[in-house]
């Protein structure tokens, strides 16, 4: 599949018309499980720290801390579980003691790593180019060659200037094939789910965000090089070394890019991290570039109504992996899409957000069976039109999910409110 055709079937947008939504409380089943959860802060400035990797030692098991540093990790008691992890770009490895008992609301804190100014200055790679070839050469050997299932969690927020008015989310299945397959042969399914929408009438324009749950087919990037890393795409960019860094306690090369070229579809600009030790990419952070308006709106809108305006603001991704054993797996992936719409004749248009965010958050991979296709979601779903089909009051059980932030916990109180007085 060719990068544009790639962007027009994964960035989709829809801008519809709000039908209203259904409101599911959420219910949790101790059993034999115990929580772990706290925030994560800089032991020097002491401040929060988002997107904190926090790993079970010995198990498949994590979750990532949110924009507000909180993380909820919750572990079996017969995976007698003895120390968590925590990981950060940039940061030393925190490692913490734990008991099969609930530890709920604690602080922990990770040191910033430092390095002396030969070690950032001298580099093996004088050509950053090279560098990223040489590391798409290795993906055959630092990601796995056997099928994973991937359990994971997805959320999708819509602001209407700075207030929600939508969040969908749903725990996922991933059936990941080997990465010297296309991505083709990857699926995802829906476990469960649950919606918040909100019943104003002057909301009367909805996003619909298509085949959201499918990011981690689609926005895997090693797997997926038609988006930036194709041997054939990398000519259309000019590459350069940054300042060394830290993830995991392993160093890593920075390699800054933006285009050179112009194209018939909208590019990047970004930085991508490669392990100094196994040359595996570990986390790439990218954005459209947007000096070419209508390029980015013909990549990422679907479909919207007639004399409605539409201007992208900004299109950006995180991607991360994490490396456990010799092999280096997929592990969050975040994309934020900021735009205004507003109708001809109007003076003033209004700002949307539209952040959807994966964390994979286990991983088997002893007799993996493919997802059948009658189950996987596709990418001409809408989770948030169609989550009333997953929907489960036991929603949260016992998976792992990224904790709400405060503004998220506080959007979804008054949009239950706001509920409650329609009905």
């Amino acid at each position: 599949m060719g990068t544009k055709s790639l962007l027009s079937v994964w960035l989709a947008l829809m801008i519809l018309f709000l039908n209203g939504g259904v409101i599911l409380n959420a219910q949790e089943d101790a059993g034999d499980f115990y929580t772990i959860s706290g925030i994560v802060k800089d032991m020097r400035t002491k401040k929060a720290i988002e997107y904190v990797n926090v790993s079970a030692l010995g198990t498949n098991v994590g979750t990532i801390t949110n924009e507000d540093g909180e993380f909820t990790l919750k572990l079996s008691k017969a995976m007698n579980v003895k120390e968590i992890q925590l990981s950060c770009i940039g940061f030393y490895n925190a490692r913490v003691t734990i008991n099969k008992n609930n530890q709920e609301g604690e602080v922990f804190f990770i040191t910033p790593e430092s390095f002396n100014l030969s070690e950032i200055q001298v580099f093996s790679w004088r050509n950053p180019r090279d560098l990223v070839k040489a590391a798409l050469d290795k993906v055959e050997h630092n990601y796995t060659m056997e099928p994973n299932m991937l359990t994971g969690f997805y959320r999708e927020t819509i602001q209407k200037r700075r207030r929600y008015i939508n969040i969908s989310e749903a725990v996922i299945e991933v059936y990941k094939s080997s990465y010297n397959q296309s991505a083709d042969q990857d699926r995802v399914k829906v476990l469960k789910g649950r919606k918040l929408v909100s019943p104003k009438v002057a909301d009367t324009l909805s996003v619909k965000f298509l085949g959201g749950p499918n990011m981690p087919i689609y926005m895997d990037v090693v797997k997926n090089p038609d988006i930036l890393l194709d041997q054939d795409i990398l000519q259309y960019y000019v590459y350069r070394m940054g300042e060394t860094t830290s993830i995991d306690d392993r160093l890593q090369y920075v390699v800054h890019f933006e285009p050179q070229a112009i194209l018939p579809y909208a590019l990047y600009i970004g930085t991508l991290y490669i392990d100094r030790e196994t040359l595996s990419f570990t986390r790439a952070e990218f954005k459209m570039d947007m000096r070419d308006k209508l390029k980015v709106t013909d990549a990422i809108l679907k479909e919207k109504p007639r004399g409605l305006r539409f201007t992208p603001e900004e299109v950006s991704y995180i991607v991360t992996y994490r490396q456990q054993g010799d092999k280096t797996y997929l592990n969050y992936i975040r994309n934020e899409v900021q735009f205004k719409c507003d109708w001809k004749r109007r003076l003033f248009a209004t700002n949307y957000t539209v952040l959807s965010e994966t964390v994979i958050t286990d991983r088997n991979d002893q007799n993996v069976i493919r997802i059948p296709a009658r189950e996987a979601f596709s990418m001409r779903q809408s989770l948030s039109q169609e989550v009333a089909l997953y929907q489960d009051d036991n929603f949260w059980g016992n998976y792992n999910i990224i904790e709400p932030t405060e503004s998220l916990e506080n959007a979804a109180g008054k949009l239950r409110k706001q509920q409650s007085k329609s009905q």
